[in-house]
């Protein structure tokens, strides 16, 4: 269950929600870091994903990817969410169902060898009671403007999996990915390890439909673990 967990030495309030980087983070936690979509086995097997639309979602592809190629370069975070990524979702299959749900903007936090990280997901699938995530399975962090983002998005993402990595307490492969406007990243984890895909873009229709397939193939990976 999420409770949000008080450091175990007296920190400051400022220090208590320090945001580390990408860097910082590697360095604090010994973690591995790897980039290609060949680099890691586990996320080789994720990005193999293809898949089809029916009649029905070929007409809402057409629509989000024509107002995408058209406006995604002024959207602010707000239009990218609700005029773009909740359609990606729905296309992507990601909804709740009895085994699993899905969150918005929820704050999650962990005291982590002594270190303490909190961070809020734009976008987390996990177990969970009502509106109480219990057990994360995967993050988008964050959707991010393309111009004027803040934050180091893949530290933010980073930060979310050691934290869901030490709420599970078990040794899954943690899943999730980066949204910056058009460019999206898929990212695992696995222990010590974290390997980030090459960029899709959502402005290239065959980019955009793979990123469809992947978002599909990990509701598979999900039910084959659960």
């Amino acid at each position: 269950m999420f409770n949000l967990f008080e450091p175990t030495c007296v920190m400051s309030k400022k220090n208590k929600e320090k945001q580390y980087s990408e860097a910082e983070l590697i360095t604090l936690f010994g973690l591995t870091r790897l980039v290609g979509n060949d680099k890691h086995p586990l996320l080789a097997e994720w990005l193999k994903a293809n898949t089809q639309l029916s009649a029905a979602e070929q007409t809402i592809f057409d629509a989000i990817y024509a107002d995408a190629l058209e406006n995604i370069e002024a959207w602010q975070e707000e239009d990218l969410k609700m005029q773009f990524i909740a359609f990606v979702l729905h296309l992507g299959h990601l909804k709740n169902n009895h085994r699993y749900r899905t969150y918005f903007e929820k704050t999650i936090a962990a005291t982590i060898e002594n270190t303490f990280l909190k961070t809020k997901t734009d976008f987390m699938i996990a177990k969970g009671v009502l509106n109480m995530p219990q057990i994360p399975y995967f993050h988008f962090q964050e959707y991010k403007p393309q111009h004027n983002p803040t934050g180091e998005v893949m530290a933010q993402l980073l930060t979310a999996f050691l934290i869901a990595q030490t709420k599970n307490q078990v040794h899954q492969t943690l899943y999730g990915c980066e949204v910056v406007g058009a460019y999206w990243k898929f990212v695992i984890l696995q222990d010590k390890t974290y390997c980030i895909s090459s960029t899709y873009d959502a402005t290239d229709k065959e980019d955009l439909l793979k990123i469809i397939a992947i978002l599909r193939q990990f509701k598979a990976i999900l039910e084959n673990l659960l």
